[in-house]
């Protein structure tokens, strides 16, 4: 065939050919020991650029199978404790905490950098509570930050004591009193004044439990733990014949000879 596409195959040496392409018949000497190349295909398995799309991969043997090893290790949070007082887990607050804490500059050099950082305190929330401030600790050449972490911790308090979601306090009282009824008023957490009447009698230990005036259920929006008044009766030091004399005949009791 005379046409133009007729094309006449000329069979040539293998080192002609290398030697047209790369300009020696042993191209390959000289060169050292090459790198190990693993080529990894997706699909019908061609290689990238000779047909295949751009899902190849190529990776190298001399490559750490676990590429994790060789990543920045994130060391344990630093913790710190955040006393609060009682009045605060009552109601909430917010503190401002300044933390200053070592940073890599773009040098690569360390410095100190100053932060503030907002802290809501929930109403109800307990000691142990912890507030997590992710990658705010020290950051440190080939490691990640550490995570800061506040710990609640309560302040005691002059008159209430925390039990659980209940508010705990103790109430001194005459006997007097304790036989014939009194008024105890007292201030709570958040500046109201409770006045309540004590009708019972008061027995050494005697509870008296006022419902929804404890700390707020942090799981139970609305809800709160109840205030429980534990009576100390003051029993008096002396009496005389006449009052022992007056005491028996109050309580039914039989009169003792002089």
């Amino acid at each position: 065939m005379n046409g133009a596409n007729n094309h006449r195959f000329n069979p040539r040496n293998a080192e002609d050919v290398f030697a047209e392409f790369f300009g020696s018949n042993k191209p390959f000497e000289g060169m050292g020991p090459a790198k190990s190349m693993r080529f990894q295909t997706e699909g019908a398995g061609t290689f990238g650029g000779f047909g295949g799309g751009n899902d190849s991969k190529f990776r190298s043997y001399n490559d750490p199978v676990n590429a994790s090893s060789s990543q920045p290790r994130k060391p344990p949070p630093v913790e710190t404790k955040l006393p609060c007082m009682l009045h605060e887990l009552y109601s909430g607050s917010t503190r401002k905490m300044k933390i200053s804490r070592n940073v890599m500059k773009p040098n690569g050099q360390l410095g100190t950098e100053s932060e503030i950082l907002t802290i809501d305190i929930k109403p109800g929330w307990k000691k142990g509570t912890k507030i997590t401030f992710p990658d705010k600790g020290n950051e440190q050449p080939n490691q990640l930050p550490a995570d800061l972490v506040f710990v609640i911790d309560e302040k005691p308090h002059d008159q209430y004591t925390r039990d659980g979601n209940d508010l705990l306090v103790h109430q001194k009282i005459d006997l007097v009193d304790a036989l014939a009824g009194t008024t105890v008023n007292l201030k709570t957490l958040d500046g109201r004044d409770l006045v309540l009447k004590v009708t019972d009698v008061v027995t050494p230990g005697y509870e008296l439990a006022i419902a929804k005036e404890g700390m707020p259920i942090i799981k139970e929006n609305g809800k709160r733990g109840n205030l429980r008044i534990r009576f100390d009766v003051e029993f008096p030091k002396r009496l005389s014949s006449e009052q022992r004399q007056n005491i028996r005949k109050v309580l039914g009791g039989q009169p003792q000879q002089q």
